[in-house]
């Protein structure tokens, strides 16, 4: 009795893990987003240097603050999902290299951008900005495109993984898709948050943009769905029994050709999550043409979530599948910590997780309002 408890609760811990994983890669998706999505449309929105700075110091005293998610988001699958963590940052190190040398030259752009008057070196600045914008966003969106796929690793009698494809095909025609839709929901994010927190003429630009954002990833989010539904399910067919160490070397997995959204047509509630995705956005792009982008900028929240609910959804039980050798694919059940890394982590995470949540809602509301040139202009702390 007392093992078959212990087993439920370690199936239990997985299940929380997997949904606390969902809600860091939404955090993810909302406040690193957010930020990103001002830098990808950073030169739309400032025609001026005055109102590129507007447009910054919108974000500056957040976006290093609102960090914390990208690294709450890695540190837990390293924690939690060890294997996932192995073989998914072994088989994506050129991308993972690509979305670090991205993202170093973006703290670099921030802080040096207006150190000097010239407006050579502001411009080249401005377009690291756009260049830490845009490609991590669309690295974060390609690598859901790539889960949903299947990636091409397999293992070893060692649990040793091997990745077995190439750069570009990480870079797939579905991948990119799955990339500008993430690009487009961070511009609409972004759009919102200057919208609400810049003065004209940032304020109408931004506005505009995040419409163009918000209406992209309807249309993007749409178009991958009719396309997911032609593309190959997995299905775990037979496993280790229950009291047996968990691996994906002992187990069997099928490729089920257009099954991608099998989990969907066997449970007909989860089209409530792709539908959460385009009740928010929809609203959201009303709620800006109605003047509201800060109630705007909170119906993203859900849209992120919804997203990546949905991709989670559309491969549960798996994490990671293998499309080399389907039978590796790493799940939740055979690709978590033990059961005492997950309860210490649990443990920590209930009490941390509201103090992240109510120190950046209190920084947020200590520095609201809007902000202008002449304010940029008389700050000798402005970016």
């Amino acid at each position: 009795m007392e093992q078959l408890l212990a087993l439920e609760a370690y199936a239990i811990f997985k299940v929380i893990w997997w949904i606390l994983l969902g809600v860091l890669l939404t955090g993810i998706g909302v406040m690193v987003g957010m930020d990103m999505g001002v830098g990808t449309i950073l030169r739309y929105v400032g025609r001026t240097d005055a109102e590129r700075r507007v447009a910054i110091n919108v974000i500056g005293p957040h976006w290093d603050g609102n960090q914390v998610w990208f690294i709450l988001g890695g540190g837990a699958i390293f924690a939690a999902w060890p294997l996932v963590y192995a073989t998914a940052f072994s088989g994506f190190y050129i991308v993972m290299l690509v979305l670090l040398w991205s993202m170093i030259v973006r703290p670099l752009g921030f802080e040096y951008r207006s150190k000097m008057p010239s407006a050579r070196w502001r411009d080249a600045w401005d377009a690291t900005l756009f260049v830490s914008g845009f490609v991590p966003m669309l690295v974060f969106g390609a690598a859901m495109g790539n889960i949903l796929q299947g990636v091409p690793f397999h293992f070893d009698w060692r649990l040793v993984s091997y990745y077995t494809g190439s750069f570009i095909e990480l870079f797939n025609p579905f991948a990119i898709l799955c990339g500008l839709m993430s690009v487009s929901l961070a511009i609409y994010m972004g759009g919102a948050r200057l919208a609400a927190g810049a003065g004209e003429p940032v304020e109408s630009r931004a506005r505009t943009a995040g419409i163009a954002g918000g209406i992209g990833a309807i249309v993007l989010f749409g178009i991958g769905g009719i396309w997911a539904d032609s593309l190959p399910g997995y299905q775990l067919v037979a496993g280790p029994a229950p009291h047996l160490a968990q691996t994906p070397l002992h187990q069997r997995v099928e490729v089920v050709p257009g099954g991608m959204l099998s989990n969907f047509e066997a449970h007909g509630i989860l089209w409530l999550l792709p539908a959460l995705v385009f009740a928010s956005i929809i609203l959201g792009v009303i709620a800006l043409l109605l003047r509201r982008p800060l109630f705007a900028w909170w119906l993203g929240v859900p849209a992120w979530g919804g997203v990546i609910a949905t991709v989670g959804a559309a491969v549960f039980p798996f994490m990671m599948p293998s499309t080399t050798n389907p039978s590796h694919s790493l799940s939740i059940w055979n690709s978590g910590s033990s059961p005492t890394t997950l309860g210490w982590m649990l443990g920590f995470t209930l009490v941390f997780m509201p103090l992240i949540v109510w120190y950046t809602s209190w920084a947020f509301w200590i520095m609201r309002g809007k902000v202008e040139p002449e304010n940029v202009a008389a700050s000798e702390h402005a970016l």
